[in-house]
């Protein structure tokens, strides 16, 4: 895919939504990052049922901890792995403390040391907390990256590598959130809608649905790791 076609892609993704943002609720950067290590295999309308209730009764790092693995347990037990969801939780609470006075810190070597944050996870709070120009790719950005060629790779890393190179530097901040909203409501893992997509001229996938009863099959895309 060429840069001016990549270029008319964001174009056309901040024209029809020029602040987008995650779905996850929060109210501080701690929040964030809680609500982001409970989404991992969750969607977000669960977390957000759960948080909506922890974040009222225990909105910081240290309200958490004294609520102990059982306490917090009982908030999230209806979001999956919510077990060692709890654990990670609860060590991470006390790293903040007892590292970081509490706060959360804003680099990707002292997120990443936190129980439960990986890269993608470090990615969303430095982007989304912090306005970092970072690009979290999950299943969602990782469907859309293959699937139109925008920045196709094997691995969730490759493309995020290759996003960061491809994506111009003004649209950079929000890709990240145009791309999993793009791939969460049209571009869809089972049956893209690309009837209804902005961007079926720009896009390089092969299969596409153009009329809205298609039953078309998607093309296929390399395994997620």
């Amino acid at each position: 895919m060429n840069a001016a076609r990549r270029t008319e892609i964001f174009r056309r993704l901040r024209a029809a939504n020029p602040a987008p943002t995650t779905e996850l609720e929060y109210a501080t950067p701690f929040q964030l990052l809680i609500a982001v290590i409970l989404s991992a295999q969750a969607t977000d309308k669960s977390v957000n049922l759960a948080t909506r209730r922890l974040f009222a009764d225990a909105p910081g790092p240290a309200d958490i901890l004294a609520l102990g693995e059982a306490g917090l347990s009982a908030y999230i037990n209806r979001i999956g792995l919510f077990n060692t969801k709890a654990k990670n939780v609860i060590a991470t609470c006390r790293q903040l403390i007892e590292q970081h006075g509490g706060e959360v810190p804003r680099n990707r070597e002292a997120l990443e040391a936190l129980p439960g944050v990986g890269r993608k996870t470090a990615n969303v709070v430095l982007n989304t907390a912090f306005g970092e120009a970072t690009i979290a790719v999950d299943t969602h950005i990782f469907r859309v990256a293959n699937r139109t060629r925008l920045a196709p790779g094997k691995t969730p890393l490759a493309v995020e590598l290759k996003l960061l190179k491809a994506v111009p530097e003004e649209f950079k901040r929000d890709a990240h959130h145009w791309l999993i909203l793009h791939g969460r409501y049209v571009c869809k893992a089972r049956k893209p809608e690309c009837w209804r997509c902005d961007l079926t001229d720009l896009c390089e996938f092969k299969d596409k649905n153009v009329g809205e009863s298609s039953d078309a099959p998607s093309s296929p895309l390399p395994p997620l790791p």
